[in-house]
């Protein structure tokens, strides 16, 4: 059997919060659907009924907590409770697939461990659906 086409290790990608890039700053960056399924099943086998729900979102990011001005963590707590847009693709280049949305911008952890690199770990909400297309 040949090898599906399109995949790919997870690097490269891009990742621009309010146009701007933060790729260099993060470890994980991805979009998590929450899309509950309601099931009844019935006496008879055949009459199950099933209903899915629309899903919710999630952005899920972590990398480092960078605190000085051009910092995603000081990005995120100046605009903490506030829609910030964001642009993620997986792999860059022309005609690859990219997610389009607005998450609404969480409060960062501030400072760490000793003798470990200063991380955080989001889970942003997502207002409304993602828009999947391509990168121009």
């Amino acid at each position: 059997m040949t090898a599906a086409p399109g995949a790919h290790i997870y690097r490269n990608a891009s990742v621009l919060i309010d146009e701007e890039e933060y790729t260099n700053q993060l470890t994980t960056a991805r979009l998590v659907p929450d899309q509950p399924v309601q099931t009844m099943r019935t006496l008879d086998p055949t009459g199950t009924q099933q209903d899915v729900d629309t899903p919710v979102w999630t952005f899920e990011i972590s990398g480092l907590q960078i605190n000085i001005p051009s910092g995603l963590a000081a990005v995120l707590r100046a605009a903490n409770g506030e829609p910030v847009e964001i642009v993620l693709q997986p792999k860059v280049g022309t005609g690859l697939p990219t997610a389009t949305f607005t998450a609404i911008a969480l409060m960062p952890p501030f400072g760490g461990e000793q003798g470990n690199w200063l991380t955080q770990e989001l889970s942003l909400p997502v207002v409304g659906q993602p828009v999947f297309g391509v990168s121009a």
